[in-house]
Parts: structure tokens; sequence; C-alpha cells
């Protein structure tokens, strides 16, 4: 095979003499070649490529292609030449890797996925999946990715697990972060799905069959291990976690609690729902708004079958109970009505809490389960203590210093010894005058039942428990012990 550059020299040395012999003198090669390239010119067929010769190994091609494509296209050249000289092959083990290699090209072209573009309509596709998350006290999270794909919005949630309790609720928050249903929903064969495959066809968990007749969808999932099929949830996945997931290529610190993870997909996902998206030249929260009109209506309450069972958190205490034990939950959930169930087994056994309100289930505490003895579990989701409300206020100028006793005495009070063993201060329940006479302030009569009257001049110190938290109000009489009596720590 000639190079281009001698090539071009032939065919200008016979163009200027019109004889093969003299374009070969003059070119330096023997004229059946200066022939044999001219008639390729004049037929069209000039190619560097080289002339097709017949091949040791064209009589075995056959059974060469049998095994690249019972192997899909993994067998090995020196297992197929073995195989050959077990036929009686003759050629050698070059001529094997040359005829293996143009059969596995062919093997590919033929098995290659033509991908199209995919012309989406407005309210029919949901596309979700599921992304490691970052790892907050010791336990890993996941972040729940959807993908609106018309109007290509995106929702990101953090969840604690892939359970289909927590799937469920973040599906519920992400639809009406949408403002209603899409007709499909298309997902990963995760269990809480697909149950399994029979000929082929995949069978539906019936917690999902449940959860999508009651928001009107239909729920459906790509094939196994074909990432390609649900490639706009896959690319939402992609991102988020590049953006979230602390790592060195975006220097982020790690997350202080799991709030902090949610506070950040919320601003992730108005990051990339405002900008301008490069294949629509629309910000996707602007098309989401014609969007709106296409997708279903939502119900008015969200799905809870699969949440657990309901309990009412008492209107005073911020405490629910679920078999034999206590469980906190936030203090703003008083009187509300809250679901619990278990989840994980042994050492890893949690008390999960969920809420439903106007921007669907949301978890609110997670506890260990609770172990013998009181058997309560709290967090610090419970109301935190007010300033001043548990303590006393010295009188002015008087220094306050802690007392060991459980008690506080109030100037002038003629108490020679400490409450006895077993009680909180040396009075009864009520305030009342202390029995032990003082010369630093005269005794007065009291109201009924040993109370102070209605409009007391100046109330006589009592003797009160420094650490009982607010005093109690006299209906009956209007007494507010809180405002009246200061008493004072020693």
């Amino acid at each position: 095979m000639k190079s281009a550059e001698v090539i071009m020299e032939i065919l200008e040395a016979f163009d200027l003499t019109g004889s093969y012999r003299d374009a070969g003198e003059l070119a330096g090669v023997s004229h059946h070649t200066v022939a044999r390239y001219v008639t390729a010119r004049d037929a069209g067929r000039l190619s560097e490529r080289p002339a097709a010769r017949a091949q040791l190994a064209d009589e075995y091609l056959p059974k060469i292609e049998e095994w690249v494509e019972r192997s899909n296209g993994k067998v090995r050249a020196d297992v197929v030449h073995d195989k050959l000289l077990a036929l009686g092959f003759t050629g050698s083990e070059r001529t094997t890797r040359r005829a293996v290699a143009a059969a596995k090209t062919s093997y590919r072209r033929g098995k290659t996925r033509v991908h199209r573009p995919w012309i989406t309509e407005p309210g029919l596709w949901l596309q979700y999946d599921f992304g490691d998350g970052p790892v907050i006290d010791g336990v890993k999270t996941v972040l729940f990715c959807a993908w609106l794909a018309w109007s290509r919005f995106r929702v990101v949630l953090p969840i604690r697990d892939k359970t289909a309790p927590s799937v469920f609720a973040a599906l519920d928050v992400t639809l009406r972060r949408l403002g209603g249903a899409p007709t499909y929903v298309l997902t990963d064969n995760e269990k809480t799905v697909t149950v399994e495959h029979v000929a082929g066809m995949a069978v539906r968990n019936p917690q999902t069959v449940s959860f999508a007749r009651h928001y009107g969808v239909t729920v459906l999932t790509c094939e196994p291990a074909d990432p390609a099929s649900k490639g706009g949830s896959e690319s939402t996945v992609k991102v988020a976690k590049a953006d979230l997931v602390p790592k060195e290529t975006n220097l982020l610190e790690q997350y202080a609690s799991f709030a902090d993870l949610e506070a950040a997909c919320e601003a992730f996902g108005e990051q990339v729902n405002a900008r301008v998206h490069r294949v629509t030249r629309r910000a996707p929260v602007e098309m989401l708004t014609q969007e709106r009109a296409r997708l279903h209506a939502l119900p008015q309450h969200p799905y809870t079958v699969a949440l657990g069972t309901t309990r009412v958190v008492p209107a005073g205490s911020p405490m629910v109970t679920f078999e034999s034990g206590q469980y906190s939950v936030p203090h703003h959930l008083l009187g509300e009505t809250v679901w619990v169930r278990v989840h994980g087994a042994g050492a890893r056994e949690r008390v999960v809490i969920v809420h439903v309100g106007a921007d669907g289930p949301v978890e609110v505490a997670r506890h260990p389960r609770a172990t013998r003895g009181p058997r309560r579990s709290m967090t610090r989701t419970s109301r935190p203590r007010r300033p001043g409300l548990f303590t006393a206020s010295p009188e002015p100028g008087v220094p306050r210093r802690r007392s060991s006793s459980l008690w506080a005495r109030a100037p002038g009070c003629g108490c020679p010894r400490p409450p006895p063993r077993g009680r909180a201060r040396c009075g009864s329940r009520w305030p009342r005058r202390c029995p032990w006479p003082s010369s630093s302030t005269p005794a007065r009569s009291t109201g009924p039942w040993g109370m102070p009257p209605s409009t007391p001049a100046s109330p006589r110190p009592t003797c009160l428990r420094s650490s009982t938290g607010p005093y109690p109000r006299n209906v009956d009489t209007g007494w507010d012990y809180a405002a009246s009596a200061r008493v004072t720590a020693w």
C-alpha cells in the first residue's frame, strides 16, 4: 500500500506522460502499479484501504460469531483459538484475534441501544430516585430526588430511610409542592414498589397500589439495571449529591443536625428551579405554573395508612404513649394528632413519629425503643425552659446564693431549723403565715382556709420551695402568688 504522497506523484506522472512505463520511471515504481492506481481512479474506487484477501479464519467465521453471541461479546480470543485448534484450524493466534475482534465489533453494532429525543407532555410524567446523603450524628441519610418531566422542576427532600412510610410521606410532600398529581410516576424496582418479577412482569407492592389509588396516579418501573430509562431523576441525583453532600470538591462542612440538611435542600431547590434551563430556555418555576393546569387535584388528606398508629399529644405534656413507653414530640404539637410506628430491629430499632400538617407528612421525632424502668425517651424537641420561670428572684441589694436544700426562707421567717426529711418546705401546700414568731414583721390575720386576704397591703413573707415552678393562683379569692410573694434563695 503506497502512501498518499506517492499515489499523488504516480497519478501526476501519468497525466503528464500518458504512458504507464514512462510514469513508472518518473515515479520510481512499476508500470503495473501505475496501471492499478489509474484504473482505480477511473472506476471511483481509489481508497486507502488495502484490497480484501481471503483469510484462513473465513471458514470458521460462523462458529466464531456463534461463540461471541452466546457469551454476549465477552469471550476471549485465546479461548476461541484453543477451540479452533480442536476443530482443525491451522492459522496463528494473531489471525484468530483479528477475526474475534471483527466479530465483536459487528456484535456491538447490532446490539447498540439507539436513543432519540423524548418529547414530553405537560402533566404526564414524574420520576423519582434516591441518592446517598451525608452522615449526621453517625447515621447515614437518604436524598429523595423527584423530577417533573415537562417543566424540569426538581424537588429534593432528605429522609432517614427508604421504607414505604418514608417514601410515601416524601411523595406526598412532593405532590403538594407541585400543586397536583401527574398521570404516571416512574421509579426503580425498589421493594417498596415491586415485590418480584414473574415471567418478566413486575408484581406491585400492595401498599404502593393503595397509595397510587389514593392519589389517582399510575406507578411504573423501569427495566432492571437500566438507568437510561429515567435519566431525568438520575441527573437530579447527581447534581444534588454534588451540591449537598460534603466532599473535597465542594468544601462543604458537615451538617450539625437534620434540620440543617433540610434547610440546605430547600435552598438547593429554590436555586435550581429559578435559573434558566439550557434545553427549554425557561426557568422551571415559570413552566410549573403553566403545567399545574394539566395536573390532577390532590386529595385533602394525605395517605396515612402506612404511617403507623395515631396518638393524640396531651394539651399539657409533649409526650405520647406507645406500647407502654413515653416518647417526646415538639412542644408546638400539643393537642395535635401524630402517627407512631416502629422501624428496624434489635439495637437499631427506632420509634418514628410523624405529623401531618398543611405541607404533608413530616417526621418530627425518632427515638430508640424505651427500655425497662421509667420507659421514657426524650429529646431536645420538647418545650425549652423559659428564663425566670422556675427560678426565684432575689430582692434588690441581696446577693443570691445557691442553696443545697430545696427550700427557700423568706426574710423575717423565724424557722429555727430546715424542714424535716421528706418535706420540701416548712409550711403546708399553700402559702400562709409562718407559724414561727418573728420580730421583724408584725403578725396579721389570714383569709379563709389559711389563705391571705384578697387585697393585702403588705403580704407576710412565707417559706416556699424555690424550684417548684410558677406559683398557684386561687381562683376564688383572685390571689396571685407569683405577683405578691417574692422569694429569696439564701
